[in-house]
């Protein structure tokens, strides 16, 4: 398996409506982070603050300039959906995930505990 090389496959694939916060992120964001809590209604997250209306792409996600990568802009207050992307290598086929290499994809059993070991260490 590859490192991320920030595709924003993820990102793009999920952030309109795909994704949700707990009750905990959604509290924190409130109180230490009120441009974020902007972009929540309802408990949804990435609804436009003026028509509250489900954003079609992450509205904290920036695509490099003249690059095909991306970043975000609240990398360290992202929801824990975001955090804890991917979960399984299906899930990665599915968004063609680039972290993916063949091998993975030809042992998808020896490249899932692979990533569950890679997950593990990046748990917040």
């Amino acid at each position: 398996m590859k490192d991320c090389n920030q595709c924003g496959k993820c990102c793009t694939q999920y952030s309109d409506g795909g994704l949700s916060a707990t009750t905990e992120d959604i509290e924190f964001w409130d109180v230490f982070r009120p441009a974020i809590a902007n972009y929540v209604r309802q408990g949804k997250i990435w609804m436009d603050p003026k028509t509250g209306h489900q954003l079609k792409v992450c509205p904290w996600l920036k695509k490099l300039p003249n690059q095909e990568k991306y970043s975000c802009d609240i990398y360290f207050d992202r929801p824990d959906d975001c955090k804890l992307y991917p979960v399984t290598i299906a899930q990665m086929v599915a968004d063609e995930c680039e972290m993916l290499d063949a091998r993975d994809v030809k042992n998808p059993k020896l490249a899932q505990r692979q990533l569950d070991r890679i997950m593990a260490i990046n748990m917040p």
